[in-house]
């Protein structure tokens, strides 16, 4: 007598190639990626006395900053435009970059007490990272934007234009780059823990590769590759021109950052993949 075939709700393979990213399965856990983003996003601000204003007041304050120590006191160029518009248009595309960069890369020292105890894909904790980071990323590009209005009805010389159908790929690009960037670095904090320290240094001195604080064209020519190699650059470059008319709109850069953002999250994914499966033997 044959006995009744028993299924099961999930199974657990011992093998799968590098490269599976398994779409299916975080499909199927999606309430679980709703449930991490929405942690990440009311978390992040909890018993805090301004709470949400936090992510209007942090850019104001980090472009006031810029606007004293690099407009006013070491005289950078904004290639003519408005200190305010110049500085934010680069703090709002960075920000976005650097918390996903960020928080991603401590991901395996975040989630241990999680991952060591329940079976889930552990692609969906950097993913809700990347979410809920992108939720953050609207409400400041929305305080951008009624800047920008604002200026633009005190008659400003910035000139949005139809380079801004490219934000949804400018946005695409940011967020690959940062998680597969964090998903390498905190694959590689589980077993060297002094680029955990590296880390802040690593970020800050990434910014000054990028111009954030200052236009591209203020570079001398023979230079201006180093800060092109940084494939940021050609991200900020296009997210303020599309915005202000300001910078530079350079598709052969722009095909460079698509190329090295896909390869980076392609090594990303290959090493996270392969460090979960032992990471709690090391961590």
């Amino acid at each position: 007598m044959s006995k009744a075939k028993e299924e099961w709700d999930t199974v657990i393979l011992p093998e799968r190639g590098l490269l599976d990213v398994h779409l299916g399965e975080i499909w199927k856990y999606r309430d679980l990626l709703r449930m991490f983003v929405k942690r990440d996003f009311v978390t992040y601000y909890k018993q805090t006395i301004l709470g949400p204003l936090w992510f209007f007041i942090q850019p104001i304050f980090t472009t006031l900053t810029y606007m004293l120590i690099f407009g006013n006191v070491a005289k950078i160029s904004t290639d003519g435009m408005p200190q305010l518009l110049f500085y934010m248009s680069g703090v709002t595309a960075w920000n976005y970059f650097s918390e996903c960069f960020n928080k991603t890369s401590t991901v395996f020292k975040d989630n241990q007490a999680i991952f060591g105890k329940v079976h889930f894909p552990r692609l969906i904790t950097p993913l809700s990272i990347v979410i809920s980071n992108l939720v953050k990323f609207g409400i400041q590009l929305l305080l951008f934007v009624l800047i920008l209005l604002y200026y633009l009805w005190s008659g400003t010389s910035a000139a949005p234009n139809m380079a801004l159908l490219l934000l949804p790929f400018l946005i695409l690009l940011m967020a690959a780059l940062g998680l597969g960037a964090g998903m390498l670095i905190t694959s590689l904090t589980t077993k060297y823990r002094d680029l955990v320290f590296l880390l802040q240094f690593g970020i800050q001195l990434l910014m000054y590769a990028t111009p954030v604080i200052y236009p591209l064209s203020t570079i001398p020519e023979k230079y201006q590759w180093i800060i092109m190699a940084n494939p940021m650059s050609g991200i900020v470059e296009t997210f303020r021109y599309a915005f202000l008319g300001s910078g530079q709109l350079n598709w052969q850069l722009l095909g460079y950052d698509a190329l090295v953002t896909f390869f980076i999250l392609i090594i990303g994914i290959l090493v996270f993949n392969k460090t979960e499966r032992s990471f709690m033997d090391t961590v």
